[in-house]
């Protein structure tokens, strides 16, 4: 009989610890699948028996301070990454104790202070996220590695090439570990790619590396190398782990879709019986590793028994962490005598103003550094700060998650998409990651992440270059929509948003890029949610916003010549929306008339309207008015988009009916 062959110390020690998290990942996702059975866990469970090795390799070659994301099935990751079971299970009890305070549930958990950024349950959304967590540690001089777990249904996302592709562009250290478990839901892999992983790392010039997901050691030894690489300055790499999945996609599926012998051979290769086996012929007891499986098993039973015992959470906390606290903004009066500025200047000073005072602050997007973006908004801004304004690909996704993942680890990110029409190949980004990330992880991560774009229609752009997209955004609660209409408001907006700890959106029309208006100093701020009386008056109160606030006050001069007094607000802000400020001006004048360049219909004039008929009804003296666009897509011919768009006449004579009446 050949004897056991000895380890040295420290290689055992580490074995046994890869153990031990093995163990407790298995333990941990037994227990789980057994309690959802049992109706104790609401909500979608998706586990990972099966992966254990890949969790727990992957992880142990990290340190504290590097970071990982994850997928919706993530409980093992947040176990190898550090995360105590405890408020695991109060999380997916929902639990007022829960790791995010049962915000996340089983698909969201996370925890940034042991640098898990998030499991995530949109399919690769995690991914263009880490290449931004691993920008953020090169710009802050941190030698961090970012892992990003992901399936291989993941490889068919256009999320996991565009990330891929800007982290090799930029040499980011990104392992992106694919965790190959054989099925993409309920598809097998083979179905569902025409191109292998190797190929794929090949024509990014990235390093591809497989290992076996079953063996804890492999995974542990050859991701220690991978990611001392990417440490080193070797770039990202792209890493496949060959595992299975022994349950089927969510807790509850009958698996009708597999072969029954893929299933086997999956459960034959245990990752648990695995190392069991490479501890036993190193010469370690079958009693010892006993004795790791029962303390392991005792400590999940006493964490679910104090989980149960915990208290929901208090029914009126549920809007808790929606909005982080703003900073208090004091506005200060713009000098009438103040010299005019273009409106672009005005934004271009306050994006250079804010990389002089914040070496956190990077500004990236499609040909904002070299070429000064297509308006020539941002011209210079390269040439000061050559590290911080980043040229990318034409990659929304990606460019948006660079922003969204900097500003989770420790940047404050300003990002460009060129048009506000183009977000749509992008929205998941801001949809449910910017916006419900804070939330999710309940107030751990901020989010001080603005996305600037522009729109404007009436210069024959199109369909899909002239939209007003604002209410799309404000109608998503987490985020900030912004929309300034003169030169000062856009510097002192620019400046907030960019010191603000929310996710802000900032909306230029682009119609105004060449408009002069008084000028402001770099002290001056501007308060997110005040709208500002652009006129006053006292027969009529016109609410607008961008260029046609603007338009409003120029037919306000006019009709004054009518005998028509007009009070103009100009939102500013479209959420949060200034409520205050529009009733009190309709309480004052006893009419209202809502004018802005976005189609009518579900609009932000629908949410002005609304507001003043429940809680002003009583103080109107005439039925409401709103001037918009019709509910068409914006035409091309001048025409017919003339016909589209409100015009100034259309403005005027919507006010004098309503003054008339």
């Amino acid at each position: 009989m050949t004897p056991p062959s000895p380890l040295p110390r420290r290689e055992l020690d580490r074995m046994l610890a890869l153990y031990r998290t093995v163990c407790t990942i298995r333990a941990f996702e037994t227990r789980v699948s057994e309690l959802y059975r049992d109706g104790e866990i609401p909500g979608f469970v998706h586990v990972s028996l099966g992966q254990e090795a890949v969790a727990t390799g992957a992880c142990a070659a990290l340190r504290p301070e590097d970071k990982i994301v994850s997928n919706h099935r993530g409980h093992g990751h947040c176990i190898a990454k550090g995360m105590d079971p405890l408020p695991m299970f109060a999380e997916l009890f929902g639990k007022a104790e829960g790791v995010v305070g049962g915000r996340g549930g089983s698909m969201h958990i996370a925890d940034p202070g042991l640098g898990i950024l998030g499991a995530n349950g949109i399919v690769g959304a995690g991914l263009p996220i880490a290449v931004g967590a691993a920008l953020a540690g090169r710009v802050l001089g941190a030698a961090d590695v970012v892992v990003a777990f992901y399936g291989d249904g993941a490889v068919a996302q256009g999320a996991f090439h565009e990330a891929v592709n800007l982290a090799a562009l930029w040499k980011l250290p990104v392992v992106f570990l694919c965790e190959n478990n054989g099925y993409a839901e309920f598809t097998p892999a083979a179905d569902g790619h025409p191109a292998t992983l190797a190929q794929r790392a090949r024509g990014y010039g990235v390093p591809y590396a497989e290992l076996d997901g079953s063996d804890v050691w492999a995974v542990y030894t050859g991701m220690t190398e991978l990611v001392a690489r990417a440490r080193d300055g070797g770039g990202p790499v792209i890493v496949e782990a060959m595992t299975a999945r022994w349950h089927g996609h969510y807790e509850g599926d009958q698996q009708r879709y597999r072969d029954a012998e893929h299933l086997r051979a999956g459960r034959a290769q245990d990752p648990v019986r695995v190392a069991r086996g490479r501890l036993r012929d190193a010469g370690v007891a079958e009693t010892r590793l006993d004795a790791v499986v029962a303390t392991v098993h005792g400590e999940i039973e006493a964490a679910i028994a104090r989980a149960r015992a915990m208290a929901d959470p208090r029914p009126e906390t549920f809007a808790e962490h929606v909005t982080a606290p703003r900073p208090e903004v004091v506005e200060p009066e713009v000098a009438a005598d103040a010299a005019p500025v273009k409106y672009m200047q005005a934004i271009r000073d306050a994006i250079s103003d804010a990389l002089d005072d914040d070496e956190r602050l990077v500004f990236s997007g499609i040909d904002v550094a070299a070429g000064g973006g297509v308006f020539a908004v941002s011209r210079g801004l390269h040439e000061r700060h050559p590290d911080r304004v980043l040229d990318t690909p034409i990659s929304e996704t990606a460019i948006l998650g660079v922003g969204v993942g900097g500003a989770m680890a420790g940047l404050r990110t300003l990002t460009e998409i060129m048009y506000i029409d183009f977000i749509g190949v992008a929205f998941d980004q801001v949809l449910n990651q910017a916006a419900k990330l804070p939330y999710m992880t309940a107030g751990k991560t901020t989010m001080p992440f603005t996305l600037r774009t522009q729109f404007g229609a009436g210069r024959s752009a199109g369909a899909q270059h002239s939209q007003s997209l604002e209410a799309l955004f404000a109608h998503i609660p987490g985020l900030s929509v912004v929309m300034p209409a003169t030169s000062a408001d856009a510097y002192g907006l620019m400046r907030t948003a960019l010191e603000d700890p929310n996710p802000v959106v900032f909306i230029e029309n682009r119609t105004l890029y060449g408009r002069r208006s008084p000028g402001v100093d770099r002290s001056h701020r501007v308060p997110i949610g005040k709208a500002r009386i652009a006129r006053p008056g006292s027969d009529i109160t016109v609410v607008s916003y961008s260029r046609l606030a603007l338009e409003c006050e120029s037919v306000a001069e006019e009709l004054a010549g009518e005998g028509i007094d007009v009070e103009v607000v100009d939102l500013r802000s479209i959420s949060p929306l200034d409520r205050e400020t529009v009733l009190a001006s309709v309480a004052k004048t006893n009419r209202l008339v809502v004018v802005h360049e976005a189609v009518a219909d579900f609009g932000v004039g629908a949410e002005v309207v609304t507001t003043v008929v429940e809680h002003g009804f009583w103080t109107l003296d005439a039925p409401i008015e709103r001037v918009a666009a019709a509910f068409s897509p914006a035409p091309y011919a001048p025409a017919l988009e003339a016909a589209w768009l409100p015009q100034r006449d259309d403005i005027a004579a919507a006010i004098r009916r309503v003054a008339r009446f």
